[in-house]
């Protein structure tokens, strides 16, 4: 579990396929601190796992299976990227339950400067738009974000100058593909009252019991 708080950009030193998966060197400082192998990292919102620690960075690998729902599958050598590790128990909350579980791609369709912050607008599949909630959660890129206006399959989010320069969207330009989670309060929500189970019929009792 993260927060989508980055703590730090990292920089994809190698890349290295292993049959269908792929192996990614990441040169990191401030998170090495207490990384161990088996560890979890956030790479841009994505949960990887730690193989590997140098002294300059450690190694990560992904299943095909993340390559093909992620940004991933477009990193190069020098790319840089979000990291964050796993939520411990004695950390403050300060972004959003982010689970490093990415639910699609989106795309950025256009940035618009104002007085303090900036605007970006992004664009996912018609599908996700039910997710969409104005002034809800969204993780971009492993970044904790509110949206502050939506329209069906396009949303925008407002983020301030620090935000902005302590994370990877300061490379954002019109275009670019991310990796999206959407909020995991609202996909349980769905869960719980999707019609084909016997969960609504729970939850309605509750409601007539209590309200």
């Amino acid at each position: 579990m993260f927060t989508g708080l980055v703590e730090e950009i990292g920089t994809i030193k190698s890349i290295q396929k292993k049959g269908l998966g792929i192996n990614f060197n990441i040169s990191a400082e401030k998170i090495l601190d207490d990384l161990q192998i088996d560890d979890s990292v956030a790479v841009n919102g994505t949960c990887l796992t730690v193989i590997e620690i140098q002294s300059k960075g450690f190694v990560v690998q992904a299943v095909d299976e993340t390559i093909r729902k992620t940004t991933l599958k477009n990193f190069t050598q020098n790319v840089r990227v979000n990291l964050e590790r796993a939520l411990t128990l004695n950390r403050r909350l300060g972004g959003h339950i982010v689970l490093g579980h990415i639910d699609t791609i989106g795309k950025l369709i256009a940035i618009k400067k104002e007085d303090l912050g900036t605007i970006f607008k992004f664009e996912v599949a018609p599908e996700f738009s039910k997710y969409l909630v104005r002034v809800g959660s969204i993780c971009i890129d492993g970044v904790s974000l509110t949206l502050s206006n939506n329209e069906k399959n396009i949303f925008e989010i407002s983020i301030i100058p620090h935000t902005i320069n302590q994370t990877i969207i300061k490379d954002y330009k019109v275009g670019q593909l991310v990796n999206i989670e959407l909020d995991i309060l609202g996909k349980y929500v769905e869960n719980l009252l999707s019609p084909t189970t016997d969960k609504q019929s729970d939850i309605t009792t509750l409601i007539e019991k209590y309200w």
